[in-house]
């Protein structure tokens, strides 16, 4: 047997083979489809860490005529002694029979020393079909445990559990596409505790996932506080000649820098999205949001915006933000006499509460024009003054990265990114709300940060992430 576990995950057409695969191995690129026979032939997706091969998930056909199979071995076998060898020598005896291409596509890795994923839908009925098959797979010898994977709504799980629980030493619930992380390292565990020449190597392999999770995670951190000092300091840059000057006019010009300060800010945030997907080997999503949209009839200053977003006073006051603070035009960049719209705001978006901004009207941002040598002049506009646009996306960047961190790579639906009605960032603590706004401060006027300053904004932006996890937790 190898030294390094290889697992062969078989079962039925049709039942959940191939996305549970998808999520052990951590591979989104694997095809999962409704119609039975997706899977044809055997295929092995190796699970690395830091380059080193922690297992492998076979993926395998499903059985197709598994009664013909298990009377065939009864044929040919004299005592329980031999049901290995038997089972081996109908892998060598069909090979090329069209009949069984799919059981000895199944059967090889077995043959070849591979431990089975037995895996069952338990929103079908049991019958005894399932049974032949898993004569089959108690006649390789092979270390095996069954896994429950109820694909439709039925629920069969009870009379699934007693049946399997005659053939399989363990027997586990899991939902591929939902199953969390720690059920992911039980199924290891679990595997480790059947076969002891691999109980070393998978529990090395729950220390490896686990520790990469956490490294993930402060990865992620990392790419949030950049994608913000990014996003908050952008200026948007143009340089004209005394003709060009002559025959723009300022609202044109004004215009056209805006607009490109609009989709430089889109594409930057869609590049973070990128970055945690790729983080998390995530690289087919299908993601449905809305765009940082600022033509909307949901201003960011709404009674709309304020239901859903606003946060209370104390909160501003902890993070050293004041009414003083925010007058005039400290909301130019923000405003535009645009608007940021409620389907935009997801995750924790920091708004003000109440009479710090509501009725009011704000000043538009004014095109700035310098002069410079040779008959050249600069427009610019930016950066963004007003740090409640950089709380908007990182409320909806920790929103986006909790939604991939805890996605299995089976999932395929659409994830819709969607703002709920919470205020989960009143949970951060003091410090670093503080040390979150001094540093979209600093960035906003283009500041640089020291080398201790991104530290601890990268530590508070973690502690952001560590708030949301734990008010989805207990909101589940």
């Amino acid at each position: 047997m190898s030294t390094t576990p290889i697992f062969a995950v078989v079962g039925h057409p049709n039942k959940g083979k191939s996305s549970v695969v998808a999520t052990l191995s951590q591979n989104d690129a694997i095809a999962i489809a409704l119609e039975p026979g997706t899977t044809r032939t055997r295929q092995s997706y190796p699970l690395r860490v830091d380059g080193n091969i922690l297992y492998t998930l076979v993926d395998t056909p499903g059985f197709q005529r598994p009664r013909r199979v298990l009377e065939w071995l009864e044929a040919h076998s004299v005592s329980a002694s031999d049901h290995a060898e038997t089972v081996r020598a109908f892998v060598l005896q069909h090979q090329g029979d069209g009949r069984f291409t799919d059981e000895c596509e199944l059967l090889t890795p077995l043959i070849e020393g591979a431990g089975i994923i037995y895996v069952v839908d338990g929103s079908s009925p049991y019958n005894a079909q399932h049974e032949a098959e898993m004569t089959i797979l108690r006649w390789t010898g092979q270390p095996s445990l069954a896994l429950i994977n109820s694909i439709g709504a039925d629920d069969y799980s009870d009379t699934w559990q007693a049946a399997l629980g005659q053939f399989f030493q363990v027997v586990r619930k899991f939902d591929a596409v939902r199953a969390p992380f720690e059920q992911h390292l039980g199924l290891l565990r679990a595997f480790g505790q059947l076969e002891p020449d691999w109980e070393k190597a998978l529990g090395q392999a729950t220390h490896h996932l686990s520790a990469q999770r956490e490294q993930r995670r402060l990865q992620a951190a990392g790419i949030i506080a950049r994608a913000l000092k990014d996003m908050m300091s952008f200026q948007e840059k143009r340089t004209l000649t005394l003709d060009q000057v002559a025959g723009t006019s300022d609202s044109t010009l004004a215009d056209q820098l805006r607009q490109r300060w609009y989709q430089h800010q889109r594409q930057r945030e869609q590049t973070l999205r990128v970055e945690i997907e790729h983080l998390y080997q995530h690289q087919s999503i299908r993601r449905q949001e809305a765009e940082l949209e600022w033509h909307s009839d949901h201003d960011l200053f709404s009674e709309d915006s304020r239901k859903h977003w606003a946060v209370s006073r104390r909160y501003l006051a902890t993070a050293g933000f004041g009414a003083g603070a925010v007058s005039g035009a400290g909301l130019d960049a923000l405003t535009l006499g645009s608007s940021l719209g409620t389907g935009a705001l997801v995750g924790g978006l920091i708004g003000a509460a109440g009479s710090y901004f509501y009725g009011g009207k704000f000043t538009l941002p004014v095109l700035n024009i310098g002069l410079l040598q040779d008959g050249l002049k600069t427009a610019t506009f930016g950066p963004v003054q007003d740090s409640q646009f950089g709380y908007v996306v990182l409320g909806r960047a920790v929103d986006h990265w909790w939604h991939i961190s805890n996605r299995n790579h089976a999932g395929r639906e659409l994830l819709d990114l969607q703002p709920a009605d919470h205020h989960w960032l009143e949970r951060l603590d003091k410090k670093s709300r503080q040390t979150i706004q001094r540093t979209l401060d600093k960035c906003r006027k283009q500041q640089p940060l020291d080398e201790n300053q991104q530290h601890r904004f990268h530590v508070a932006i973690e502690q952001c992430m560590a708030v949301y996890d734990d008010w989805r937790l207990n909101r589940t």
